[in-house]
């Protein structure tokens, strides 16, 4: 009953993350725009820094209207605006504003209005007209005229300045595309070196966080007019799209659109649909130059000389203010005048295309590490871990933001930790209610799955209340762990360690062993308790070895993953102790306790004296039907008058190999208190020089030592 609630919980998990995985990999538009107030709060936390680039904005703001007129001015009057840049040494004049009619003020328009006057008729017949003198003044200097893109409305095709050179699949399925334009004059943007699209694209909560580099005007494909204005400062020709399907990126299988767009030297990272993800710093003064000033000869000439220009308008009744994701509204010009600026200063903001694939990734350990976790901590604790892991979630993509200037979504692995958390929750409790009919769920932390079976069974082999009984005591430890933990991130000590536990665990497990604690790395196990095995010394001894074998070999693995992994060292020991539940009323702790426990965790130490990886004791391999090691010596433990005999304990087939026979050879002498002893070590050593014991008891013979009697002055 309990195994099929807790397969349930697993299934009902699992299909909980298998479903969002599938969801977040087609990313339907809610969920895309869900993640925005995510990374606006970002850039409100750490928004980019000002820096000045060769970029500003000719204002035409409410200061310029109220001395000029209203808008649209004459013209005439713009001529006079990009002939005084021009003059002034002006890079590129880029103008985001339309001048989609004829000038209601030409001399031709107001021609009609005096025809009844033939001689003013001829004087103003011989009047240039002002859209002339507007290509004009755009043909001296380089100028980026606009158009803007549309569903309906337009009655001409923009002209397109620049080539498209493409590398990988044909990016026109991801662009956004348009069914026709509102141009600029054809004479006007004749004359221009550069046409780009003004088009902003706002989110569905109305809020301008991209600009498009490319868009698509029936089949063909046109720029941005930032785009465009780097484009022609640099003399550029060509803008080069290049798709995931170059760069051999895809996501599951799927190619993923656009990747970047190369304008002359700046090779900008975009989204999929050609847009890019504007890295927004607060308004500054510097930025912008009010048009009035320019006309009026009093704006200095540095703050225009080699710098691409961008004539919009802040004034409020021109209608192009947009919400930005710091909180305040910009002119549309400045969301250009932004992007160019973090081009040229190479400070962007990307979600890679395989953002999905790692946001599935992080999902689906963080859904399966709360799976894992669930059934072996409280709810309390299953509360803190999934705290830590949404904290994670959040760090990691903060950390993507901060730092590399990469945008993860955060909220998707978050909900599913909360969603998995909450199932796992809920099919957990309904578990423990029907297992407290039988037996403490706590006690499946502590025996092996075949001994909860037969407590099941038999719950008369408990004795909660305590026992005196004949046990075997098994401690582990890790060397340097500690170290190791401080030098390490959480995200990799924490597995880590789980992984070794976990295995540890399951080799206590299969011999029948009960964890009595982990304490951190260290593992206490009982032989022999709560289900009486006679063979306890014996299992213990295996159980030792095999934990021994698989210490190496795990130190070994991760050592050459460039992780400093320590040794596992182990203690054995036999003895009576007294067992039961020593938590009180409130508190389920089947544990153990007695002078044999301490020995066993004393020998575990000593090993690092020794050089040793296990050290076993002469009360335990007295007991083993089949105990084959060697001796280390008669340890006098710090406290303790009298001796116990250890010994390390050796697979099948070393007991009489070589190395052992010679060491044994040594050890007899040493035992006897005779002098060829020392010769006898000097020789394992040198034909053994791995050989750590031999060496101890080399090391001690040389300092005056003799016997086997060692007195543990610090353990």
């Amino acid at each position: 009953m309990s195994s099929t609630i807790g397969l349930a919980r697993i299934w009902f998990c699992l299909l909980i993350i298998v479903a969002a995985a599938v969801i977040h990999l087609h990313e339907p538009l809610w969920l895309s725009h869900l993640r925005n107030p995510v990374f606006d709060t970002y850039q409100r936390i750490r928004p980019r820094t000002y820096q000045p680039a060769p970029v500003r904005v000719i204002d035409i703001d409410e200061e310029s209207l109220r001395r000029i007129g209203q808008w649209p001015w004459p013209r005439t009057r713009v001529a006079e605006l990009v002939a005084a840049l021009h003059r002034l040494g002006a890079a590129v004049i880029a103008f985001d504003v339309l001048f989609a009619e004829p000038d209601r003020t030409s001399p031709s328009r107001v021609l009609p209005e005096w025809g009844d006057q033939p001689a003013l008729r001829m004087l103003i017949e011989e009047l240039p007209d002002n859209d002339e003198r507007l290509r004009d003044a755009v043909a001296s200097a380089n100028v980026v005229t606009a158009f803007a893109l549309a569903a309906v409305g337009g009655v001409r095709v923009p002209q397109l300045k620049a080539g498209y050179a493409i590398a990988g699949t044909d990016p026109a399925a991801y662009v956004p595309a348009f069914e026709t334009a509102v141009s600029t004059l054809e004479m006007i943007e004749s004359a221009a070196s550069g046409n780009g699209a003004i088009n902003v694209i706002r989110d569905l909560d109305g809020v301008g966080r991209q600009v498009p580099l490319v868009l698509r005007l029936g089949n063909s494909l046109y720029p941005s007019l930032a785009a465009e204005a780097l484009r022609v400062a640099q003399g550029a020709t060509t803008f080069v799209i290049k798709t995931a399907g170059a760069s051999g990126e895809t996501n599951f299988g799927a190619a993923t659109g656009i990747t970047s767009v190369r304008i002359g030297a700046f090779t900008v990272p975009t989204d999929a649909h050609g847009q890019v993800s504007i890295y927004f710093t607060p308004s500054v003064p510097e930025r912008s130059i009010p048009a009035w000033k320019v006309l009026a000869g009093e704006v200095d000439p540095e703050t225009i000389e080699g710098q691409i220009l961008l004539i919009g308008t802040s004034a409020t009744g021109l209608h192009d203010l947009h919400a930005t994701p710091l909180g305040e509204e910009m002119p549309g010009v400045m969301l250009h005048a932004q992007f160019i600026e973090q081009v040229i200063h190479g400070v962007h903001l990307v979600r890679p295309d395989w953002a999905k694939g790692a946001e599935v990734l992080l999902m689906v350990g963080l859904g399966i590490l709360i799976i894992v976790i669930g059934p072996w901590v409280g709810a309390l604790w299953m509360a803190v871990i999934c705290a830590i892991t949404l904290a994670l979630a959040f760090a990691w993509s903060w950390f993507a933001f901060a730092d590399h200037g990469m945008l993860f979504n955060p909220l998707v692995p978050a909900m599913i930790v909360v969603a998995v958390y909450l199932t796992s929750s809920l099919l957990r409790h309904m578990q423990t209610e029907r297992e407290q009919r039988w037996i403490r769920s706590a006690f499946s932390t502590y025996v092996s799955p075949n001994l909860v079976e037969e407590l099941v069974k038999n719950p008369a082999l408990l004795s909660l209340g305590g026992e005196r009984k004949e046990m075997t005591f098994v401690f582990t430890d890790l060397e340097g762990f500690t170290s190791l933990v401080e030098r390490s991130a959480p995200d990799v000590i924490v597995p880590l360690l789980n992984e070794y536990l976990d295995a540890m665990e399951r080799i206590a497990f299969k011999h029948d062993g009960t964890i009595d604690k982990i304490v951190g790395d260290a593992l206490h196990v009982i032989f022999g308790a709560p289900v009486t095995r006679h063979d306890h010394a014996q299992r213990a001894v295996d159980c030792a070895l095999e934990m021994d074998a698989f210490g190496q070999a795990f130190s070994q693995r991760k050592r050459a993953e460039g992780i400093p992994f320590g040794i596992t060292r182990i203690g054995v020991n036999s003895g009576p102790a007294v067992v039961g539940n020593f938590g009180g009323f409130l508190r389920f702790d089947y544990t153990a306790h007695g002078d044999a426990i301490n020995t066993a965790a004393r020998l575990e130490s000593a090993n690092k004296f020794f050089g040793t990886r296990v050290c076993v004791s002469g009360s335990t391999a007295q007991l083993c039907e089949r105990f084959a090691g060697r001796p280390i010596g008669a340890l006098v433990l710090k406290g303790k008058t009298e001796a116990i005999e250890t010994f390390e304990p050796l697979v099948d087939g070393l007991l009489h190999a070589p190395q052992t026979e010679a060491y044994l050879h040594a050890y007899r002498l040493l035992e006897v208190g005779d002098e060829q002893a020392l010769a006898a070590f000097e020789a394992v050593c040198q034909d053994h020089p791995d050989d750590a014991l031999a060496a101890f008891h080399l090391n001690r013979l040389k300092q005056g030592e003799s016997g086997t009697r060692i007195v543990m002055a610090g353990k």
